[in-house]
């Protein structure tokens, strides 16, 4: 509702500006600084003032003679310089809250779909602490943005021909000399993880690399067996095929721990289809006939197609002084960058091409999961890509590339696609040096001494997923057990792990996506502050003053027979309850500032103040025991909204209300 008003103030002040003065003038609506002048602010006179060459006071004063206010304002007056401060109808505002009036998206939306490409972990062995953040925060915008009314598809690319796949692939053939009939054994063995497998041996893989230098043609060997393969199948031999059975193997891993926190995707675009279905030979033609490429025949990048510096706004930032960028190599293979355009150009619907797809039976609860292939023998599957707006949740230190990325789509006349291909970047997930300790992780002095240390996966040095919520989940479950020592067992796991992936989640939301988080086990395991259990409790002390009522016999009162405008005006005719509920009813306001900046932080900072206030009303109201029947009414009313409003920003941070706390 509060939308609502703000999108009628702006329709009507912009009618009434271009009566007036014949000027077609963007609307600003703000929040006053103090709650006595009003809940919104408009400064269009100082605007106008530019233009107009008259004070912004006057202006506004005139702005106002003789004009109605939309519905549900009950008054405009003219503030301070030149401000128009709006108050709203409280009874007839609450009124609406009570009836379920939906809060509209504002007009001037973005029109067709929206791609959210997230998680991206390479398929080469288990997901750790930096990769959830990719994908919670992927996960979490995807959730505001549909909320929105957006229209959402979820991508999760797959580098199944990466270095990382040909490392461990290497290492099972060279190191550890398994057949591919070995490695699906070793798959199929109930005993074995086997990305937690693939974790410890990538890590011995690049020790070897770094005792032995002659063993890097191990990767050559793997690399170009796996990109054989990919543009002609049969001709990788064992290599490339035990490159397919880990990266497959991983892959389904990846989405059940991504499934623990709630995540899902629609597709899963693999990279050797872009090789095997001509995407980047389409793609290198295209940006060779408008000479976005050249041809490198000296120096040290000969034999190299390069996309050259004058592509860059910034051309070599931070890159050494490289001057341009490699696209494909000497050797012929293609860089990542390059199949990264080809993708980003398909995403948009400008590559004439399409994608195969299958399939993947991943879900429990039916839901399909489509994933690319290159096999024509596929049935019809949904239409994907063909975006309007792309973003791509990729760590910081990958702007560079994105940034080339962008470069190739101007090249080739999409400025438009460029601008609106945004990279959603986000710093590292790092350890602080009391973690490494519990980790059990010898450390230098000087290590001790940093704020925090850099997860390798090469190093193995890092705290993978599955681990970090299995123990998340022990630590809520001695919480709960606690409190809740008669529960059937298998109810208490599931309500602790409920707590446990809340309190993840908001772990990884509550910072800006500019912050350098170093993980820390007893701040990410602390059920006090600002967590996500502080809201879920919150959440679920809401609900069970409702069910206290049922359980003393009492239904629910008929609240809109008792509560109509004029008993709501009457309720908020002082300062007591009013900005409590309009803060309340706020969610999906703050759902659209914090999509406005990119940052979910602002949300979770939201849920947060919203439980805080819940539990400031909840210790000054004696709700149940109230004796005014119309004030007790609204206090249960109150109390309602504050649980649905509480359970709703919690599902969109994609965190669940547990049953019991």
């Amino acid at each position: 509702m509060y939308l609502v008003l703000e999108q009628r103030l702006r329709e009507a002040l912009a009618v009434r500006v271009r009566s007036l003065y014949d000027i077609d003038l963007p609307i600003v609506v703000e929040q006053p600084r103090q709650p006595e002048f009003g809940e919104f602010a408009l400064p269009a006179a100082f605007s106008l003032a530019r233009a107009l060459k008259r004070p912004p006071r006057k202006i506004a004063q005139e702005l106002l003679d003789g004009f109605e206010p939309p519905e549900g304002i009950a008054r405009l007056e003219a503030a301070g310089g030149g401000y128009i401060n709006a108050r709203v109808d409280r009874g007839a505002y609450t009124a609406a809250l009570l009836a379920g009036s939906a809060e509209q998206p504002p007009s001037g939306e973005v029109q067709g779909k929206i791609i959210v490409e997230h998680t991206n972990i390479n398929p080469n062995k288990a997901a750790h602490i930096g990769h959830l953040r990719n994908a919670v925060l992927g996960d979490t915008f995807a959730r505001m943005l549909r909320a929105r009314g957006r229209q959402v598809e979820v991508q999760n690319y797959i580098d199944n021909t990466g270095v990382q796949v040909a490392d461990v692939a290497a290492g099972f053939h060279f190191l550890e000399q398994k057949s591919p009939q070995a490695v699906r054994a070793l798959i199929a063995d109930p005993a074995a993880r086997f990305d937690y497998y693939c974790w410890d041996l990538y890590a011995r893989v690049s020790r070897g690399y770094e005792t032995s230098p002659q063993t890097l043609i191990w990767r050559t060997e793997a690399l170009h067996a796996i990109e054989a393969e990919a543009v002609t199948p049969g001709r990788g031999g064992p290599l490339a095929e035990i490159g397919e059975v880990v990266a497959s193997a991983i892959v389904l891993c990846h989405l059940r721990t991504m499934q623990r926190l709630g995540i899902r995707y629609d597709l899963l675009p693999r990279e050797s289809e872009i090789l095997r279905l001509q995407f980047w030979a389409t793609a290198f033609e295209m940006l060779q006939r408008r000479g976005a490429v050249r041809l490198e025949t000296a120096g040290k990048n000969a034999g190299c197609w390069v996309m050259p510096a004058e592509a860059f706004s910034e051309p070599a930032a931070g890159q050494d002084g490289e001057e341009a960028k490699v696209i494909v190599r000497s050797n012929g293979t293609v860089t990542y960058v390059g199949k990264d355009i080809a993708y980003q150009l398909w995403k948009f619907g400008l590559l004439g091409r399409d994608f195969l797809y299958r399939p993947l039976p991943a879900y429990d609860d039916g839901a399909v999961l489509w994933v690319t292939t290159g096999d024509p023998k596929n049935g019809p599957a949904p239409s994907f890509g063909r975006a309007t707006l792309v973003y791509n949740v990729i760590d910081a230190r990958q702007a560079y590339l994105q940034q080339v990325v962008q470069a190739g789509l101007r090249a080739l006349g999409h400025q438009r696609e460029a601008e609106n291909s945004i990279h959603f970047a986000y710093e590292m997930v790092a350890l602080s040096p009391r973690c490494c300790a519990e980790l059990g992780l010898e450390l230098s002095e000087e290590d001790r001494r940093r704020p925090y240390l850099e997860v390798s996966g090469r190093k193995g040095l890092g705290v993978r997923a599955d681990d970090l919520i299995d123990t998340l989940i022990e630590k809520a479950l001695e919480e709960v057990g606690s409190r809740h020592p008669q529960d059937p067992a298998e109810r208490q796991r599931a309500i602790a792990t409920s707590i446990a992936i809340g309190a993840l989640r908001y772990f990884l939301l509550k910072y800006t996506r500019t912050s350098v988080i170093a993980f820390d086990f007893q701040e990410a395991l602390s059920f006090e502050g600002e967590t996500g259990p502080y809201v879920q409790y919150a959440a679920v002390r809401a609900r069970n003053i409702l069910n206290k009522l049922r359980e003393r016999g009492e239904s629910p009162p008929d609240f809109a027979a008792e509560l109509d405008r004029d008993a709501f005006a009457s309720q908020l005719e002082g300062e007591e309850f009013w900005p409590v509920l309009l803060g309340a009813s706020q969610a999906g306001a703050a759902t659209e500032r914090a999509l406005a900046a990119g940052e979910p932080a602002q949300l979770a900072r939201y849920a947060f103040q919203l439980a805080q206030s819940f539990n400031n009303f909840y210790h000054q109201h004696h709700i149940l025991s109230e004796p005014d029947r119309q004030k007790r009414v609204f206090l249960l009313w109150m109390t309602g909204f504050f649980c649905s409003q509480l359970a709703r920003v919690l599902s969109l941070l994609g965190i669940e209300t547990p049953e019991v706390m």
